[in-house]
């Protein structure tokens, strides 16, 4: 249950929180808050204060429609922040949350200590690149592209197929030679509301696949709409889910809000009696 980023170890025998930081100008809910580095290193100071195991980078919004961003764009975007992390908070552990493997490369060049690819190895080179680096990769479930996928949310069986889905992913992982390896059902990308509450009903189906588990349910539409409210007041339900995947098994959280998440962990922890 440990993991090796580069050198720096996140022990999953504790849940982890990750904390989210969109370099983007149109991400469904902090598009556009940390324009510049100063702005960036700011968020990232307060996360770490707030008790963020790791940060995870992101410089393309994966929301559903989004819109398409060139891979320079991105490289853009990534690049010039993970050098600013790197240089201000050294013993900090980054991910980049990418599904090109040139933007993995990049970042992984300037110290990032893992990979949070949404496409599972859509591109070619992703696998042997992450090899290359042997860091640990996330590798969620999708179908289609952001701008695609809410047209394939049809499943014979939702959690048989993202067993049978994840298998598949990580004979092909371990067949390129990574070690550390993790998924994400992917929450809210190709599933439906009703779907995305399937998933977490029954997320401890996925113990089955025999890899740490990553809940990404942080202020997204599965709560917000069901509520009737906005991303910008759906906190209290991302903590109340939240303890419902820790409770199914999740062994990382990627939130928004840190101090919240990190209480939600410490709360289950008290109740496991550890």
């Amino acid at each position: 249950m440990t993991v090796n980023c580069q050198g720096k170890l996140l022990d999953l025998t504790v849940p982890k929180v990750m904390g989210i930081l969109n370099v983007t100008p149109d991400s469904f809910f902090d598009g556009g808050k940390y324009p510049s580095l100063p702005a960036v290193l700011k968020q990232v100071e307060s996360m770490l204060e707030a008790g963020a195991d790791c940060i995870d980078i992101g410089g393309y919004s994966s929301k559903p429609h989004a819109v398409e961003v060139a891979e320079a764009e991105e490289l853009q975007r990534v690049v010039p922040v993970v050098k600013a992390l790197r240089n201000s908070f050294p013993s900090a552990i980054l991910s980049v949350d990418t599904f090109r493997s040139a933007v993995a490369k990049a970042a992984l060049d300037e110290g990032v200590g893992m990979v949070n690819d949404i496409s599972a190895g859509a591109d070619a080179n992703m696998l042997s690149v992450v090899a290359g680096y042997q860091v640990p990769y996330i590798l969620m479930h999708m179908r289609g592209t952001p701008q695609t996928m809410t047209a394939f949310t049809q499943y014979e069986n939702l959690m048989q197929d993202l067993i049978y889905y994840f298998a598949e992913k990580i004979q092909q992982v371990k067949a390129a030679g990574i070690s550390d390896y993790l998924i994400d059902p992917g929450f809210g990308f190709a599933k439906t509301s009703e779907q995305n509450f399937e998933l977490l009903q029954h997320l401890e189906q996925f113990q089955v696949v025999d890899a740490p588990l990553l809940a990404g349910i942080s202020r997204k539409s599965m709560i917000y709409k069901t509520l009737n409210t906005t991303p910008e007041l759906a906190l209290n339900g991302t903590t109340f889910l939240h303890g419902i995947a820790l409770s199914k098994g999740a062994k990382i959280l990627r939130v928004h809000d840190i101090k919240e998440a990190v209480e939600c962990v410490t709360l289950f922890q008290k109740l496991q009696g550890l």
